[in-house]
């Protein structure tokens, strides 16, 4: 599913983000991955999203090797992959039904397809009285259960979550990873990138650990996460 080997990357700056990260990840898991500020987390999901290319290494994604991707193809690729980021990434002009039908329209999917798959999502994730709600009256929480509909709206194989809970309270962020666990349940691969050791710990999900840039720890589902 996603298979990075020898992969580095080093800014223009000359400072290396990542350095020989070798790493898979089978159809179905759900990995977290940790690391403090600064140690390469964000950059790996960039790499995956091809926002950035590889210093040096191979990237393959459901059978696709990233570097032989054109840009005009990006979009296709992109496809297969749900993204939900810490800021949420909400459209403000548009409403709540609006922000998850945008996903919809991206594939040109047919209008009455768009209007039953959206109402579904966000009944999924408990919104659907606010469908006609602009984003800016949604509390955080709210927020990222939009973002989340979004995401799994075209049915990707892979959900990349960037500290999804970074900017909520603890109720919150518990309501958020049980709707990824759920997704993960169904049958997606997701992805975590996040710094909430509980949750991390109390999930017991199989936890990669970053440090400058270097893969220093990969704990399997149900192993004991400890703190580097």
């Amino acid at each position: 599913m996603i298979d990075l080997e020898n992969v580095s990357k080093t800014y223009s700056t000359g400072v290396p983000a990542l350095e020989d990260i070798n790493l898979h990840i089978d159809k179905g898991e759900f990995v977290f991955i940790t690391g403090v500020s600064g140690s390469g987390k964000s950059t790996l999901i960039k790499l995956l999203l091809k926002e950035l290319n590889p210093t040096s290494g191979r990237i393959v994604i459901n059978g696709r090797n990233l570097s032989g991707i054109k840009p005009n193809k990006l979009p296709y690729l992109r496809r297969d992959i749900g993204v939900v980021f810490q800021d949420f990434r909400l459209f403000e002009d548009r409403n709540v039904y609006e922000n998850v039908a945008f996903a919809q329209k991206a594939i040109e999917a047919p209008g009455k397809r768009i209007r039953a798959k959206v109402l579904a999502m966000l009944s999924m994730v408990g919104l659907l009285e606010k469908y006609k709600t602009n984003p800016k009256q949604l509390s955080g929480g709210e927020q990222q259960r939009v973002a989340i509909a979004r995401a799994l709206i075209n049915k990707p194989a892979i959900l990349l979550a960037d500290e999804p809970t970074g900017n909520l309270d603890e109720a919150n962020s518990w309501e958020i990873m049980k709707l990824l666990e759920n997704a993960n349940e169904q049958g997606t691969t997701v992805v975590v990138v996040t710094h909430n050791l509980e949750i991390v710990r109390a999930m017991r999900k199989r936890t990669i650990t970053i440090e400058n840039g270097h893969l220093v720890h990969d704990i399997e589902e149900g192993g004991n996460f400890y703190e580097i």
